[in-house]
């Protein structure tokens, strides 16, 4: 098993900085890790610091792609004799809200998806929500606006701040049911090969319940406590592009020595 990382753009030879101590901790740990330069993979070619063994297994640690960027990564890998753990499926069941949302919608917020020019009245006309949490597939807005709409009427706003802001809607719009929730108790767990990983060791039941109901080698989950003391799930990601947030990285990377 190997593990890729995007290079540093003016020393090729080193990690992207974002990716350093991670890079570092995976080296200390024996894993074995290889770097890629993105100005390369985007003009359609991977050069490899050192090259993969024919037939070894790739786990991509680098920055979000779309589906489809993540297929051309995909193919890549494998023509240079790689065999990515995670499938373009796989990727993208995570990564879309919509793709994993039917598997896991007991555990998160009520969400209606539509695209950026929907008629937001007719839609939410029978939700009855009190208030509404605005998203794309993937990404809110984290502006100092935020993603909360108080009324049907300002979700165009929104979006149009996400547009503006990220350059692109992806996917499409997703509207949540507002949930009154504590942020400080938002923890990020991983799922590898079928295991959930915390950074404290301990694993609620939601999180081993949702390991077992999407079918991906590695993903995130984002778990998050109510005001009424629930254990609600706020988000799923493909793992390979998940940050691990308030682990340390040589806790994370002992995932891929489990």
């Amino acid at each position: 098993m190997r593990l890729l990382y995007p290079c540093d753009d003016f020393d090729k030879k080193q990690p992207d900085e974002t990716y350093q101590e991670e890079y570092t901790a995976a080296k200390a740990a024996g894993l074995s890790c290889s770097l890629y330069s993105v100005e390369d993979f985007e003009l359609g070619n991977l050069r490899l610091r050192p090259a993969f063994f024919e037939g070894e297994e790739i786990i991509y640690r680098g920055w979000m792609l779309t589906p489809s960027s993540y297929s051309d990564m995909y193919s890549l890998i494998e023509s240079k004799g790689g065999k990515p753990i995670t499938s373009t499926e796989q990727y993208r069941h995570c990564h879309y809200l919509p793709e994993w949302y039917k598997s896991c919608e007991d555990f998160t917020p009520k969400t209606v998806f539509c695209d950026k020019n929907s008629d937001f009245e007719l839609i939410l006309s029978s939700c009855n929500w009190d208030k509404y949490f605005v998203k794309d597939y993937v990404k809110s807005l984290t502006t100092n606006r935020g993603s909360i709409a108080k009324t049907i009427a300002e979700i165009p706003e929104i979006i149009q701040l996400i547009e503006k802001f990220k350059g692109r809607i992806e996917g499409g719009i997703c509207i949540r049911q507002f949930e009154s929730l504590v942020p400080e108790t938002e923890e990020r767990y991983f799922i590898f090969k079928g295991k959930a990983f915390s950074r404290n060791g301990i694993v609620p039941t939601i999180v081993e319940t949702i390991a077992l109901r999407i079918n991906s080698p590695f993903f995130s989950v984002d778990i998050i406590s109510s005001t009424h003391g629930e254990l609600r799930l706020i988000e799923l990601g493909d793992g390979q592009v998940s940050d691990y947030k308030k682990w340390q990285p040589d806790d994370f990377v002992k995932i891929f020595n489990s």
